[in-house]
């Protein structure tokens, strides 16, 4: 997966992937190094200064039948980018402690993919992977349709706004935990 998104980032081609494991799913988009969209935005009408039968208003009023259009652009990373923070800088260590555990879970899921040497000698690091067992064992059995539903829906909802290039995109990942029955969208990655 991170290297066919390597590829499409190099290539200016826009990448979606998402998985589901049990209780939890995610999504990741790339939409490039540079993109484009548009916002509208509702237009602030500002009172007039002339007013002769009362008291003048005061407050700017917003009139939700007019709407100005504002052009932004944002840079995404690659997933091979946002799956390496380094947790030790201060900017990270920051941003601990509203990350969502479920970007953790992705990084334990996506590393259990590829097989790794344990140290044996190392007790702490047992009991962590049988914890982590555990957990995976009780919550990330398999697919659940629910699960499936949601994160494909707004993965659905992702690639269309993608593709018509209006309203703020997610970026770069959404994390959804069914056990809270919640759905967080959080970026990781160099700024």
């Amino acid at each position: 997966m991170v290297r066919v998104d390597q590829l499409c980032f190099q290539n200016n081609i826009k990448f979606f992937c998402g998985d589901v494991y049990g209780y939890y799913g995610y999504m990741f988009c790339n939409l490039g190094q540079e993109y484009h969209y548009i916002e509208e935005k509702p237009k602030v009408v500002k009172p007039s200064g002339d007013s002769k039968d009362g008291p003048e208003p005061k407050r700017a009023k917003v009139d939700p039948n007019e709407t100005t259009v504002v052009k932004k652009t944002v840079r995404f990373c690659t997933l091979k980018e946002a799956l390496e923070v380094d947790w030790r800088s201060e900017k990270a260590r920051a941003a601990l402690k509203r990350t969502p555990l479920d970007y953790f879970l992705l990084l334990g899921m996506e590393s259990q993919k590829k097989i790794q040497k344990i140290s044996r000698n190392s007790e702490r690091m047992f009991l962590c992977l049988v914890i982590l067992f555990l957990f995976v064992r009780s919550y990330c059995f398999s697919e659940m349709s629910p699960v499936c539903a949601v994160v494909g829906g707004v993965l659905g909802q992702e690639v269309v706004k993608a593709l018509s290039q209006r309203d703020a995109p997610h970026r770069n990942f959404f994390f959804f935990d069914a056990r809270k029955g919640n759905g967080m969208v959080d970026f990781f990655g160099p700024d």
